[in-house]
C-alpha cells in the first residue's frame, strides 16, 4: 500500500505543476489544462485516492502558511474532483482571502482576487451549475471581500470592478463576466439596480441565481440574507431610500 501511494503522489505532483499552471496562469498555452485532464481521466477509479493524498497535503500546507504552494495543490484537486462544490470554495477561498492578502502591492492582490472570482465563476459553476454553495460564495465574495472594506485593498478592487463594468455595460458584453442579460434585467427591475458597475449589484445577480438551486436550508437563508445586505449597501452608496421589494 506504501508503494501505490508513493506512486499517487508522485503522480500528483506532477500533475500539480500542469494543472495548477492552467488555473492560475491564464496567459499559458491552452494544451495545458487538456492535458491535465487527460492525466487525471487516465487514472480512473484511483483518483479517490489521489484525491485523499492530496486533501492531506493541502491540509498540511494550511497549517504551515503556506499558502501559494497551497494554490497550486487546490487546482489539482479541483481537477480531481470537480463536481464536489466544496473543492471549488475552497480553491477560491484560498486565493481570496489568504494568497491576495501576501501580495507587495494593491493591484498584485487585486489579480488573485480576480482569479478567485474567476474560478467560480468560469470553472466550479460550469461544473456544478445547480449547486448554491458556489452562487453563495460568489455573491459573498462580491458583497464583501470587495464591496466592503475588511481589506485596505478593497478600494483598488473596486475601481478595477468598476472599470471592467463599465466596458461590459458599454459593449453589452455580460458575457465575459458570466452574466446573462435577460437575468440582469430582471435584476434591474426587481431590485432597482441601475448601476452595474458597483460590486453590489453584482452580489445580487448571483445570491439571485442561487436561490433558483436552494429550495430550504441554510444556503437559501444565506442567500437571501446576502440579497438583503447587499441592497442595503447599494441603497446606501447610492443615496437611496433603503427599500426591499
Amino acid at each position: 500500500m506504501g508503494r501505490i501511494a508513493a506512486y499517487f503522489a508522485a503522480a500528483v505532483l506532477v500533475a500539480s505543476g500542469i494543472a495548477g499552471q492552467a488555473i492560475l496562469k491564464a496567459k499559458r498555452p491552452g494544451s495545458a489544462p487538456a492535458l491535465a485532464e487527460g492525466l487525471f481521466a487516465a487514472m480512473g477509479g484511483l483518483r479517490s485516492i489521489a484525491a485523499e493524498i492530496v486533501w492531506f497535503r493541502a491540509d498540511r500546507l494550511q497549517e504551515s502558511g503556506r499558502y501559494v504552494e497551497l494554490a497550486q495543490l487546490a487546482s489539482t484537486l479541483a481537477m480531481l474532483e470537480p463536481h464536489t462544490p466544496e473543492v471549488w470554495s475552497y480553491a477560491a477561498w484560498n486565493l481570496a482571502y489568504n494568497v491576495s492578502v501576501m501580495m507587495p502591492t494593491h493591484e498584485d492582490r487585486w489579480r488573485w482576487v480576480s482569479a478567485a472570482i474567476s474560478l467560480l465563476r468560469d470553472k466550479g459553476l460550469k461544473y456544478n451549475p445547480r449547486e448554491a454553495e458556489l452562487y453563495r460564495e460568489l455573491a459573498w465574495m462580491f458583497e464583501v471581500k470587495i464591496g466592503a472594506d475588511i481589506d485596505s485593498a478593497a478600494p483598488v478592487y473596486r475601481e478595477k470592478w468598476k472599470e471592467t463594468m463599465e466596458r461590459v455595460v458599454r459593449e453589452d458584453a455580460w458575457e465575459e463576466v458570466g452574466m446573462d442579460r435577460k437575468i440582469v434585467e430582471y435584476v434591474s427591475k426587481v431590485y432597482g439596480i441601475d448601476d452595474w458597475t458597483d460590486p453590489q449589484a453584482s452580489a445580487i445577480y448571483w445570491a439571485t441565481l442561487g436561490t433558483d438551486c436552494a429550495a430550504k436550508g441554510n444556503n437559501r437563508a444565506f442567500l437571501l440574507e446576502i440579497i438583503r445586505q447587499a441592497k442595503i449597501i447599494y441603497d446606501r452608496n447610492h443615496g437611496n431610500l433603503i427599500q426591499l421589494p
